[in-house]
């Protein structure tokens, strides 16, 4: 047991691990796209609605993080963030969908639904409100855990109403990176 947290704490993220790489390694001349790619173990969540530092923090050994944007009002971002345990893993995906249920004003509110993917998920949605409706602007985030590996995908841009296929590209991603995820995470 103890070689084995020894073994996942020295373990990092490798280049070209995560799906959205070789697309962001890319020369894209047009100045209104740009993608960012960070090694950086103590990056924020892609997905964080109360805006913590700290959420989902506690444990990790390694994080890689991938955030396209697109001018004025599209972006995607990948992120994969392995724990020292699956209970560390665990206790940041419950941090998390108590973050979507607390945080959030009358113009902008989060909600999460339980999703059947990886040993642990959810759909999380960001929406823009006017008057109560739905309005121009949103994020949809899907986050699964598989052992002590967190994974997350989001997609923001001008989201009416949310609907179910609003995550077609999410659970896609988030179903490829599962399939790998065990040659870095305790399978």
């Amino acid at each position: 047991m103890i070689a084995a947290l020894f073994v996942a704490a020295s373990l990092a993220i490798p280049g070209n691990f995560l799906l959205y790489e070789k697309a962001a390694a890319k020369k894209d001349p047009n100045p209104e796209h740009s993608w960012t790619v960070s090694g950086k173990k103590n990056a924020q969540l892609v997905v964080n609605p109360c805006q913590k530092a700290g959420l989902g923090l506690a444990g990790r050994t390694a994080t890689r993080t991938i955030v396209y944007t697109s001018v004025p009002d599209y972006s995607k971002s990948e992120q994969v963030i392995l724990y020292s345990s699956p209970e560390a893993a665990g206790k940041a995906v419950n941090d998390l969908r108590t973050a979507v249920r607390t945080c959030g004003t009358a113009g902008y509110r989060y909600s999460g639904t339980k999703l059947a993917l990886g040993d642990e998920g959810v759909l999380v949605v960001g929406q823009a409100y006017d008057h109560g409706k739905p309005a121009v602007g949103g994020e949809r985030a899907v986050v699964t855990r598989r052992a002590n590996a967190l994974i997350l995908y989001t997609a923001g841009g001008e989201w009416g109403k949310p609907a179910r296929s609003d995550f077609r590209q999410q659970r896609k991603d988030a179903g490829t990176m599962l399939a790998k995820i065990c040659e870095l995470a305790e399978c």
